[in-house]
């Protein structure tokens, strides 16, 4: 049996997707893409945004067209199964509570927790799904419901075997990363998760996915230190205005969010922090922009990912007055990027000369492999000499094309 799976969105997503890919993988079925003629199309869907919602329903459309019977999952087919149908009633939509039910569906097999396949080369783990919280343009916790967590000894277990096959790093990931363990008995925090992680396995690189600045406390940026946890963070902001963050309700204000970022890095000076932002939530106007800016001005942010606002239906912002116009969206968008790129290549060029930690991802032409490092670069090898998964010592000798490029040292 051949099958293609089509992912969109979150981390999450991906992990969720990995695991079905790898279930199928172990019991004989072939991954293949879409142009493969599969006899099944998954399509795992997002609904973070106006543009996943369509970029949801054309990869199901795309799907329809190849001739495979379509599955569709996720949080778009979770909040818009009549859409789907409209597009092909005999789509088969599963439930996101009910998501690895796929491979019961097309196997007969109950899903396992059998890992030994991914084809990622840094796999992610997710550890906490859901979320209890109530960010006014947010429609991910109605898809996905109540914040809740996997157990410490399951997690573990994952993240042993991706070591004992092969894996240098893997990336935990939820939808609340930084509740993870609040709803355990005994109640955790996933500073707790971390030492275990640091303490039962043998992985070599330990990756957090975004978690909010509320949840970074004193155990936390301690453990940044350590030389397994990735010298990295992600860390929302969504916007410098505490007027625009109340409106959000975001629960925190922008010099919390400043006292915190400064202080990790003081822990940890080299550290990649990367952060969200929105631009044009409603009753934005130029001064809550320009706060905005200037607080991303003179933080040690390394890169952003910024998002112009988008109305998610029954939202408490999609109902709200004041509604900022597309153009000033897209303005404001073009003036933080400018600045984003000249972060992320000032953080760059200060690479040049250090040793820095490279799992290889890819293999290039001429002679070239490509890899991240641990403070999430990208890092171009003149050789194929390391194997996928392989982690590498480089000494880095400069940029070019915004990737870093290096000459290897050795394997660690």
């Amino acid at each position: 049996m051949r099958v293609s799976i089509l992912t969109l969105g979150c981390k999450v997503n991906q992990s969720e997707s990995s695991f079905i890919e790898s279930n199928l993988f172990n019991l004989g079925f072939s991954i293949v893409n879409l142009s493969e003629q599969p006899d099944y199309c998954i399509v795992n869907t997002c609904t973070v945004t106006s543009k996943s919602d369509y970029q949801s329903r054309q990869l199901i459309r795309r799907a329809v067209r190849s001739g495979a019977k379509v599955i569709a999952t996720g949080c778009y087919s979770q909040m818009n199964p009549d859409e789907i149908r409209k597009i092909d009633r005999t789509i088969e939509i599963i439930q996101h509570s009910d998501k690895y039910s796929i491979i019961k569906l097309l196997t007969g097999h109950n899903s396992s927790n059998n890992l030994i396949y991914s084809n990622r080369a840094r796999p992610y783990v997710k550890v906490q799904d859901g979320c209890n919280g109530s960010c006014s343009y947010c429609i991910v916790p109605k898809a996905r419901g109540k914040s809740h967590s996997m157990t410490i000894s399951d997690i573990t277990e994952k993240v042993a075997e991706f070591s004992l096959n092969g894996y240098k790093e893997v990336i935990l990931t939820g939808i609340h990363l930084g509740s993870y363990g609040y709803d355990l008995k005994p109640k955790l925090k996933l500073s707790n998760l971390l030492i275990t992680l640091l303490e039962k396995t043998n992985i070599e690189r330990i990756r957090l996915s975004s978690i909010e600045v509320n949840e970074v406390d004193n155990d936390l940026i301690a453990l940044l230190k350590e030389k397994r946890i990735c010298c990295h963070v992600h860390i929302p902001l969504q916007s410098g205005d505490d007027r625009i963050l109340k409106l959000m309700n975001r629960m925190y204000k922008a010099r919390d969010f400043h006292k915190i970022i400064e202080k990790i890095v003081v822990y940890v000076p080299d550290i990649a922090i990367g952060t969200d932002v929105i631009v044009g939530f409603p009753s934005e106007g130029e001064k809550e922009f320009s706060n905005t800016r200037h607080l991303l001005d003179i933080l040690p942010i390394t890169y952003m990912h910024i998002f112009p606002f988008s109305a998610r239906p029954n939202t408490l912002a999609s109902k709200m007055g004041n509604q900022v116009h597309s153009m000033v969206k897209k303005e404001r968008f073009t003036e933080l990027n400018t600045l984003n790129i000249n972060k992320r290549t000032t953080y760059m060029n200060l690479q040049t000369g250090k040793t820095l930690d490279v799992i290889i991802e890819e293999h290039g032409t001429e002679n070239t492999s490509i890899g991240t490092s641990g403070n999430y670069l990208k890092v171009r090898l003149h050789t194929k000499e390391y194997s996928k998964k392989s982690l590498v010592q480089v000494r880095i000798t400069g940029v070019e094309k915004n990737i870093l490029q290096g000459i290897p040292i050795g394997n660690l």
